[in-house]
């Protein structure tokens, strides 16, 4: 194997790598996005446990609540296309490695190729949750002019 062949190589371990750190910092958002759509999901059933039956507020939190279902269960499917994703490319990098001792490119290549698809669905995910967020906004939105008060009124 010559110095060019063998820097080719190298490089073919490290890009994935790297990719490996993105998943990361991708991961730490995802996770985050989720546990805030969580959060709010625990405090309007907290709500809903707390009003009357019949409150106009609970036909708003039930429909709020939907949308943030929705908006987690992208999340969740983001967050492990995104470790799937990173799985993909550690195993890019340690299959690349052996390939200079096995001679075959194939094996790496259609593992980086597998990650960069899940990132592709996890990129799709997250999109379709940040659609979703506008959405749960606007019903806070229609419920708050709907009742006459401005948000911070009595």
């Amino acid at each position: 194997m010559d110095t060019s062949d063998a820097v080719q190589r190298i490089a073919a371990a490290v890009t994935p790598a790297v990719m490996v750190s993105a998943c990361g910092l991708l991961a730490l958002g995802i996770d985050n996005a989720s546990a805030r759509v969580s959060g709010r999901l625990r405090d309007l059933a907290r709500e809903l446990r707390g009003i009357a039956p019949g409150d106009a507020r609970a036909t708003a939190i039930r429909e709020q609540t939907i949308v943030l279902a929705r908006r987690h269960g992208l999340y969740v499917t983001a967050l492990l296309c995104d470790y799937g994703a990173l799985l993909a490319f550690v195993l890019t990098s340690a299959t690349a490695l052996s390939a200079v001792f096995h001679g075959s490119d194939a094996l790496p290549l259609a593992l980086f190729a597998i990650g960069v698809a899940l990132l592709t669905v996890m990129a799709v995910c997250a999109l379709m949750s940040v659609r979703l967020s506008r959405r749960a906004i606007i019903l806070e939105e229609r419920e708050v002019l709907a009742s006459g008060r401005s948000a911070g009124g009595p």
